[in-house]
């Protein structure tokens, strides 16, 4: 009887899909978080006959034949790109991307990291930088004098000082798109990194085609949608029971056979 071992695959697959769900739920308040979605495939199959087999001398074939299968298995917990709800903060430092694009980051290492938590500070040094204190791509200092700060949805920052009503251009915020963005790396901290499944960044000036803008003054909040995973927890709940019935019940069926003399 292998219905012990398959309804085993049932209950590590559920479990494995409660704990991407409790991530989930647990990053509901987290920036610009993207929601992660466990998905899964059936194991092989045991030929007892083969579909299409002959059944008979004279050349009948089997319609259906009797495959069992052997349970299931994870395949990928993939990202879902949604497009998180703007929330107003006012900061002058705070950004939202509408749209597919990314902020590139510097880590201590010198690689490259990118994310969409566009809360942004400014360091001892005037650079603007992420919440770990890693700097933007694109260097953008503050120069101390600065009395107000704007950034267009394009990019240009622009740096006002004193009293004077003209500011002053102090640099350009550019996003990065992937071909494949399902296929970053996340590091952490709100930070993806390139692999070879997302392909290279492809870098460009906010308000192109596809790359997306930003929001001055707004933060992108998370994606999770709260209803939709407490539907998909108490489906995943029902799936981890209804598995262990069926060991339950494979079990009294195993111990029935002892019991015949």
């Amino acid at each position: 009887m292998n219905a012990l071992k398959i309804a085993a695959t049932g209950m590590a697959a559920q479990q494995m899909r409660v704990d991407v769900i409790s991530n989930n739920i647990a990053n509901m308040s987290t920036t610009a978080y993207q929601p992660r979605v466990a998905e899964f495939a059936d194991l092989i199959y045991q030929q007892y006959q083969t579909p299409g087999t002959l059944s008979s001398q004279t050349g009948s074939t089997v319609p259906a034949g009797i495959q069992i299968g052997m349970g299931v298995r994870p395949t990928t917990v993939s990202m879902e790109i949604v497009q998180g709800a703007l929330s107003q903060t006012g900061g002058d430092l705070d950004l939202a991307i509408e749209g597919r694009g990314f902020f590139e980051i510097i880590q201590p290492n010198g690689e490259s990291a990118f994310t969409r938590d566009g809360k942004f500070y400014r360091d001892a040094e005037g650079l603007m930088v992420n919440s770990d204190g890693h700097a933007l791509a694109d260097q953008i200092t503050i120069p101390n004098d600065t009395n107000r700060l704007t950034i267009s949805q394009d990019g240009e920052v622009v740096a006002y000082f004193d009293n004077a009503t003209a500011g002053q251009t102090i640099g350009t915020l550019t996003l990065n798109v992937f071909a494949n963005t399902k296929g970053l790396e996340a590091l952490g901290g709100n930070l993806y990194r390139e692999t070879e499944a997302s392909g290279a960044p492809i870098n460009g000036a906010a308000g192109t085609e596809g790359i997306g803008v930003m929001r001055q003054g707004y933060l992108e909040d998370s994606g999770v949608d709260v209803v939709e995973e407490i539907s998909e927890l108490i489906e995943a709940q029902r799936g981890y029971e209804l598995n262990s019935k069926i060991i339950t019940a494979a079990d009294e069926m195993l111990a029935a056979t002892t019991r015949i003399r």
